[in-house]
C-alpha cells in the first residue's frame, strides 16, 4: 500500500457564534491563561463544541492532563468514535499556534523546508518527494518531484524512523544535510535550512484542445484552500468562461483541505450557473448546538462561474475535508468522475476557538451534500484508478491522470488508464455514489516540511 501524508486535514470557519454558555476565552497574559487555566477552556469547550460531545464522559479533569494540547488529543482519541478495528476516528481536534494558523490560512505561509512526500512502501522506508514549493528553500537545494530521499544527516530513514519518527525529526532540526537519490539514479547531498514558505495555492492552469469544433477543456490545479487562492481562482475560471469551457479537470490529488469559505467559491465557480440556488451542503452539529448553527449553503452564480457539463476530480489518499466537500457538493449536479485513487476520508469539519495565543480546532460539524450523504470515512470511491507517477510532472501530458481524464473527456469510458506501478487492476467501478457507513481509511503520520 502506498503512504500519503496529509498537511491539513481540516475545514476552517471564520469564527463561530456561540450561545453564551460558556465563558469568553481567556487573553493572552491574563491569570486565566496559566496552564490549568488553558486546559480547562479546551475542555469546556470540547463539552460545549464537540461533535461527539455525548461520548465524553461527565466527570473528565484537567488535572489527569499535562497540556491543553495533549487534554484534546487524548480526550478526543481516547473517548471519540472509534473504527471497526478499534482505531480512533477523529484524529483532527487539535491545540495549535494562533499566530501560525492565521499565517498558513491567510498567506499560504509555513515555517519548513518546502516539499510534501510519501511512503512508497509498507515498511515505511521509500521516502519520495511529491511536490517541492516553488521559491523554497528545498528548491534552492535541489530537490524536485520523485527523488528518493536516502538519509538525513548520515542517519538512514529506517533508523530515523524506528527511533524518533520522521516528523518529529524534521520537526526538531532547523538545517539538515539531505542525501538525494534523483529520478535517473544518480545521487547527490545537500544542505537545506528551513525558512518560511509561501505556497502557491493554485500551482497551474490551462486550457486543453479538444479538437476543431469543440470548446476546450480547463485544467486547474489547486494545491489547498486558502484565502489567497481566491482571486486565481477567478483569473482562472474568467478564462474558461471565455473559452467557453464546459469540461473540468480540478487536479485535487495533494490538496487536503483548508477553508470553507474558499471551497464555497469554488463550488459556485463550478456549480454556480448549472445549480444556482439548490443546496451545495448541510452543516450539522451536535445535537446541543444544532438549533444555533446548523445551516445550508446554496450554490451562487458568479460572474466566472462555468457553464458545467462534467467534472473529473484528480484525487488521491490524500485528497480530503475541503476537497471532498466540493467533490461531493458537486456530485447530484453534474456527470462527475474521480480519477486515480479513493479520497482520503473526512466528512466532518473544525471551528476555531482562539484562546490565549493558541487556537483551539474541535472537530464540530459534519458535512453531507444535497442528496445527505456524508458518510465517507472510506473516502469518496475512484470510478477511474490511474497511478499518480512521481517521474512525470503533476498534469503533464503523459501524468497517467490526465491520459485518463482525457480519455473519459472523449469515450465518457474508462478502460486505458495508465498504472506504471501496477498498484490498481481495472474493474469496472460503478458509476453511482457509493458512500461508506463506518470505518476509515488507515491514518497515516503525514505533514509537509
Amino acid at each position: 500500500m502506498r503512504k500519503f501524508f496529509v498537511l491539513l486535514a481540516l475545514l476552517t470557519l471564520a469564527g463561530c457564534d456561540g450561545d453564551g454558555s460558556i465563558s469568553g476565552p481567556p487573553a493572552a497574559g491574563s491569570d486565566a491563561c496559566s496552564n490549568d487555566g488553558q486546559k480547562q477552556f479546551v475542555l469546556d469547550n470540547l463539552y460545549t463544541w464537540y461533535l461527539w460531545n455525548d461520548m465524553l464522559p461527565a466527570n473528565l479533569s484537567i488535572a489527569d492532563y499535562s497540556t491543553p494540547e495533549e487534554l484534546v488529543r487524548e480526550v478526543t482519541t481516547t473517548y471519540g468514535p472509534q473504527d471497526s478495528e478499534g482505531n480512533p476516528v477523529d484524529l483532527f481536534s487539535s491545540v495549535g499556534s494562533l499566530e501560525r494558523d492565521v499565517q498558513f490560512f491567510g498567506e499560504g505561509k509555513f515555517d519548513g523546508f518546502g516539499f510534501s512526500w510519501r511512503f512508497e512502501d509498507d515498511n515505511n522506508t521509500d521516502f519520495r518527494l511529491t511536490r517541492v514549493f516553488s521559491g523554497s528553500p528545498a528548491e534552492g537545494g535541489g530537490l524536485g518531484r520523485g527523488q528518493r530521499l536516502l538519509s538525513l544527516d548520515g542517519r538512514s530513514i529506517a533508523d530515523i524512523e524506528a527511533t524518533e519518527g520522521i516528523g518529529a525529526f524534521f520537526a526538531d532540526n532547523e538545517t539538515l544535510e539531505f542525501e538525494m537519490e534523483r529520478v535517473d539514479s544518480t545521487v547527490f547531498t545537500t544542505t537545506i535550512t528551513k525558512d518560511v514558505v509561501t505556497i502557491d495555492p493554485v500551482p497551474q492552469w490551462r486550457l486543453i484542445d479538444m479538437g476543431a469544433g469543440v470548446p476546450p477543456a480547463g485544467y486547474l490545479e489547486l494545491a489547498t484552500f486558502i484565502s489567497t487562492a481566491d482571486p486565481e481562482l477567478d483569473a482562472a475560471f474568467g478564462a474558461f468562461r471565455a473559452a467557453a469551457v464546459t469540461n473540468v479537470i480540478l487536479d485535487l490529488r495533494y490538496n487536503s483541505g483548508g477553508l470553507v469559505s474558499t471551497a464555497e467559491l469554488l463550488g459556485d465557480f463550478l456549480g454556480g450557473e448549472i445549480a444556482e440556488n439548490l443546496v451545495f451542503s448541510r452543516t450539522e452539529f451536535n445535537a446541543d448546538r444544532a438549533a444555533a448553527n446548523n445551516s445550508i449553503t446554496i450554490f451562487s452564480r458568479l460572474l466566472n462561474s462555468a457553464s458545467l457539463s462534467s467534472l473529473i476530480v484528480i484525487a488521491t489518499d490524500n485528497t480530503a475535508s475541503a476537497s471532498e466537500l466540493v467533490t461531493n457538493g458537486l456530485i447530484p449536479y453534474t456527470d462527475l468522475w474521480i480519477v486515480g485513487d479513493n479520497t482520503f476520508g473526512k466528512p466532518v469539519g473544525q471551528i476555531g476557538l482562539e484562546f490565549c495565543d493558541k487556537i483551539l480546532r474541535p472537530t464540530s460539524f459534519r458535512l453531507a451534500n444535497a442528496n445527505g450523504d456524508g458518510d465517507y470515512f472510506d473516502g469518496l470511491p475512484v470510478d477511474c484508478p490511474a497511478d499518480d507517477d512521481l517521474s512525470i510532472p503533476i498534469g503533464d501530458d503523459q501524468d497517467p491522470n490526465i491520459v485518463a481524464a482525457m480519455e473519459i473527456l472523449t469515450t465518457n469510458s474508462c478502460s486505458t488508464a495508465a498504472m506504471q506501478s501496477g498498484q490498481f487492476k481495472l474493474q469496472d467501478v460503478p458509476r453511482e455514489y457509493r458512500p461508506s457507513a463506518t470505518g476509515r481509511p488507515e491514518q497515516d503520520n503525514a505533514g509537509a516540511f
